[in-house]
């Protein structure tokens, strides 16, 4: 099965329906599906297939979107370009990944044109709305192109995504997955997400759909379901949305969440249509989520997944989050679920061995959710795969009842607001200024962010900087998301006896019991 069937599969069951609504603009099966047959018979038409790679860049909008369904039914691969991304950043990517194809949003065209000199592998750009210098508009683009589905033939373990997850050193990775892995998390949410024939699905994809929520959006359009889409998580949009098209499921990061919580009158609106409010990408605290129950209802689902096997190797359905009719015990609000039907999950020791029920270790995955590895890289793809299992580099524990709780991280990342930032990558920024010495980036509990970035800096003996300059210096490097939200002067660094900085021990005293907010 190839994942643009999944689209194809509502497209059957009505195709008058809304696919997509967008500011009251409604985009009908049939509209998306022969969009984007038109747009893969241009792709075809240039010379365009089955191993090449295309990205979007774009915010959230359904034409953005049928690009990549344009994309898949071409048997390409999609790259998901982060619109918050720097620029350097986002060139460096496309770049790295061979990336033939770039789909914009006219918002985006200065973005575009400034990396177009440094762009030697892009072979074709089309602008989504109008004709700008340098791309075709995308309605001549495909204009006489047939609204059939093309004939393109797909193995189970073709590349369709190459995802781009944080590296400790040099660039990011490119994460591969295939028809087989998206197949598998789909499936599996489909089996989490359970409706009755009658019922009607609507799903709110508010996160960015670069991300999970573009993804997450296809168990819905499989069942014939409508997605409506924001173009930001603004909450008080958000709760509109709820409202006013009786959404049924939406995904959101635990930061928005806090912000939901947050918002003046978020207990006076009408809930009674969702079924599932999936919760993901970083840890949720308990008490927010025990806030969140009594606010929405009994609808918080909790899914755990990462690029290199997306969004579903364990997931806690709603009513896991109750044990005889009362809220369930803190260990279980802090898991995040039991694992999905469709993986094998196993806590390992540093020699590869499985642990008994209840032990701390790695977390280890095996099945077809598991990517096929890193792009271009097989030494990399060789240190995460081992006989099989994907080891995911978080610590934790499977415990009697068969739920997996994550409880630390094997190396080093930040998740701040559902984004990973590698402090690795934030440290050669600040290291780069001449009067830095030496830095440690680490994340510390933060109420909004679930983690924040936090730089812990030593200075060159007679030097000065504010942390002011190095925030505006990160984020001129490398965007908002990865810059540091404060700034910590130490007159030594904690070091090891062989010199090796302890993060560990810089860590410790913002992630004690009584400073904890996740």
């Amino acid at each position: 099965m190839a994942i643009i069937d999944f689209f194809d599969r509502g497209w059957q069951i009505d195709p008058d329906a809304a696919a997509y609504v967008m500011d009251d603009e409604l985009f009908t099966f049939d509209a998306v599906g022969t969009l984007s047959c038109r747009i893969a018979h241009a792709l075809l038409a240039a010379g365009m297939g089955r191993g090449k790679i295309g990205a979007v860049l774009g915010a959230n909008h359904p034409t953005a979107w049928t690009c990549t369904l344009g994309l898949w039914r071409a048997g390409m691969a999609w790259m998901p370009v982060n619109p918050r991304g720097s620029t350097e950043e986002n060139h460096q990517l496309l770049n790295a990944f061979d990336c033939e194809v770039l789909f914009f949003q006219k918002a985006f065209a200065p973005v575009v044109e400034a990396m177009r000199p440094k762009l030697p592998k892009v072979r074709l750009y089309v602008c989504i709305e109008e004709a700008v210098p340098g791309a075709s508009a995308l309605p001549d683009w495909i204009a006489g192109q047939p609204a059939t589905r093309p004939e393109v033939s797909y193995e189970p373990d073709d590349t369709i995504a190459v995802m781009p997850t944080g590296g400790t050193t040099g660039l990011p990775k490119g994460v591969m997955n295939t028809h087989r892995s998206f197949q598998a998390f789909c499936a599996q949410f489909m089996i989490a997400c359970s409706y009755r024939a009658d019922e009607k699905i609507v799903n709110l994809a508010a996160a960015p759909m670069t991300h999970t929520a573009g993804v997450l959006s296809l168990p819905c359009t499989a069942r014939g379901g409508t997605v409506v889409v924001l173009t930001k998580p603004d909450p008080a949009a958000l709760v509109k949305a709820i409202e006013k098209h009786r959404v049924s499921e939406f995904f959101l990061p635990p930061t928005v969440i806090y912000r939901l919580l947050d918002m003046p009158g978020i207990g006076e609106h009408d809930y009674s249509s969702l079924k599932y409010f999936i919760c993901g990408a970083a840890p949720m605290s308990a008490e927010k989520l025990r806030r969140a129950m009594a606010v929405f209802g009994p609808v918080m689902m909790e899914a755990y997944g990462q690029t290199e096997a997306p969004g579903s190797i364990a997931i806690k359905r709603p009513e896991e989050n109750f044990s005889g009719g009362e809220i369930a015990d803190e260990a279980r609000l802090l898991s995040c679920g039991r694992p999905g039907p469709l993986v094998r999950v196993a806590i390992m020791n540093a020699r590869n061995e499985p642990l008994a029920t209840g032990e701390t270790g790695e977390i280890c995955v095996r099945g077809d959710l598991v990517m096929k590895g890193y792009y271009k890289a097989p030494e990399k793809t060789a240190e995460a795969i081992i006989d099989g299992w994907l080891h995911t580099g978080d610590i934790g524990h499977i415990d009697g009842n068969g739920y997996l709780r994550i409880t630390d991280r094997k190396k080093d990342m930040v998740i701040t607001g559902g984004f990973n930032v590698y402090p690795s990558e934030v440290e050669q920024v600040i290291w780069a200024h001449p009067a830095v010495q030496d830095c440690a980036v680490i994340g510390v509990p933060d109420a909004t962010w679930g983690e924040a970035v936090k730089a812990v800096v030593e200075l060159n003996p007679g030097m000065d900087v504010s942390g002011e300059e190095l925030i505006a210096l990160c984020k001129e490097r490398l965007g908002s998301v990865k810059a540091p939200k404060s700034v910590d002067f130490v007159s030594t660094l904690p070091r090891s006896p062989n010199g090796k900085v302890l993060k560990k021990d810089l860590r410790t005293p913002y992630w004690t019991v009584q400073n904890r907010s996740i």
